[in-house]
């Protein structure tokens, strides 16, 4: 039997991160991805200029539509927009028992700049985040939900046992964003310990959609009946590998490479 993942996502109409990254990820894992849109971004590599909420009534409907038919092994949100989005998504994923679930918390930017309002981080902070098998902020998220300047390691675990609090059964402090040598470590706290792991660093500027792809290999992972921790260190050498394949297109910062086996230069 096919495995399925689902994504609760925006649309990315420049296709590195969102939805078309959340597909691309559950399809190189051999996973059927079915995905229920919850806003349209109009965007390239350069930035966003646009984006236009769906309304609650059809974020509801997808969701209804895939779980009423298809065995769902593993979901993920990313890009939820709004409360009143938040708030559906929430009571969606209790009324049918969506889980594993991983939480891509997206609130903030690579560049640190918040993307949805205060109303929509107190929700997902106190509604969604509790409903999480994991979730799996960036640093500045991580700082907006711990309400922690984050800098050292230290600071990253104290934000995750802070988020932790928030009733998530694991937490992900991702360090994409961190200084010097600790540019792309992460830290694991489920409660009991921290894990930390680390990744050979990839210098690109095509970086776009590199959240997006980490939660949806998760999630990938997880469909296939991985443990937690498996799913997370596997997907976070595809993030790496995806990296060093990433696409040089457009003006500003390109995705990553979800299918690098198949690339051209993928054997070197």
């Amino acid at each position: 039997m096919t495995d399925v993942a689902l994504t609760i996502a925006g649309s990315d109409s420049g296709g590195g991160a969102g939805i078309q990254a959340d597909l691309r990820t559950f399809a190189f894992h051999c996973v059927h991805g079915a995905s229920v849109l919850t806003c349209v971004t109009a965007q390239n590599t350069v930035g966003v200029m646009g984006v236009e909420a769906m309304s609650v009534p059809i974020v509801v409907a997808q969701i209804e539509a895939v779980a009423s038919d298809l065995k769902v092994r593993a979901i993920k949100t990313g890009m939820l927009l709004n409360e009143e989005i938040i708030i559906a998504v929430a009571e969606q994923i209790e009324k049918w028992n969506l889980k594993p679930l991983v939480v891509d918390p997206v609130m903030v930017s690579r560049t640190g700049a918040q993307l949805i309002d205060d109303r929509a981080v107190a929700s997902l902070a106190n509604i969604l985040i509790s409903k999480a098998t994991i979730v799996t902020p960036n640093r500045y998220e991580a700082q907006l939900l711990s309400r922690l300047e984050i800098n050292t390691i230290e600071q990253m675990k104290q934000a995750a046992a802070k988020i932790h609090q928030l009733g998530a059964a694991t937490v992900l402090v991702k360090g994409g964003n961190m200084p010097g040598t600790l540019k792309g470590v992460d830290v694991w706290f489920d409660g009991n310990e921290w894990k930390i792991l680390t990744a050979t660093v990839v210098n690109t500027k095509n970086t776009h959609g590199t959240g997006c792809t980490l939660s949806a290999a998760i999630a990938a992972n997880l469909a296939l009946g991985k443990d937690l921790w498996v799913a997370v260190r596997e997907a976070k050498n595809y993030v790496t590998n995806a990296l060093k394949y990433a696409l040089d297109i457009g003006a500003g910062n390109g995705p990553v490479g979800h299918f690098f086996p198949l690339l051209p230069d993928s054997s070197k």
